[in-house]
């Protein structure tokens, strides 16, 4: 996964670190690919065009046993029950493989999650991710994860329990516009750092930085 050079993520790094000048709260950035596999979705969909094709076999099973006898040169063949239905479960699993198949295709994949599912995965991940790499690893729990899940083209800000009871969830609202519009643009180190800049500010606010802080999460960019 190469989204970023060396330098871009210098770009992100030192914007953490100076975003952290003035708090003590703390900041991490986690980049990731994707949030999720989505194969449970790839296989709903595949067994949606199964059972779609075996009803539609159903419904009009003249108008399907017509076209066989055409591929069969014309010839009207009388079909028995076993055969019709082996013709019947031989055309659900042609669609239910077939629709796997043309789901390895991973732009396809991703534009058949319905967009919901893709937020709710990517708030899950990001709060994994929250949990593994900030959630109370900080002496006053003040920790702050941007995460960026690249294939669902979305962001997640989740915030140390002591920051949210402090900082309503809109007020992120900024630095995700901010993030997003530069991102957007083909700019990610760039959206990555306005976010980081505009958590900063916000966190200066209410837990400004004490003579004693000491950096206690790392400022790097993390890729997973």
């Amino acid at each position: 996964m190469g989204y970023l050079t060396e330098a871009q993520h210098d770009i992100v790094s030192r914007a953490v670190a100076e975003a952290e000048l003035t708090t003590s709260g703390e900041i991490v950035t986690v980049l990731a690919d994707r949030s999720d596999g989505y194969s449970d979705v790839a296989l709903w969909w595949a067994i949606a065009a199964s059972f779609t094709a075996m009803s539609l076999f159903a419904a009009f099973p003249q108008l399907f046993l017509a076209k066989l006898d055409m591929l069969m040169g014309g010839w009207t063949h009388d079909w028995t029950h076993g055969e019709v239905l082996s013709i019947a479960l031989g055309l659900g699993l042609l669609k239910f493989f077939g629709v796997l198949l043309i789901q390895l295709w991973q732009p396809l994949k991703f534009w058949l999650v319905p967009p919901a599912v893709k937020r709710a995965r990517v708030r899950d991940a990001a709060v994994r991710h929250f949990k593994v790499g900030a959630e109370r690893r900080t002496h006053g729990r003040t920790g702050v994860l941007l995460y960026l899940s690249m294939r669902e083209h979305r962001a997640e800000i989740v915030a140390d329990e002591p920051i949210a009871e402090k900082v309503p969830a809109e007020v992120w609202g900024e630095a995700m516009a901010d993030m997003l519009a530069e991102i957007s643009e083909g700019r990610l180190a760039e959206g990555l750092a306005a976010g980081v800049r505009d958590v900063g500010k916000v966190l200066s606010e209410h837990f400004p930085r004490a003579d004693d802080d000491q950096n206690e999460l790392p400022d790097r960019l993390i890729q997973v």
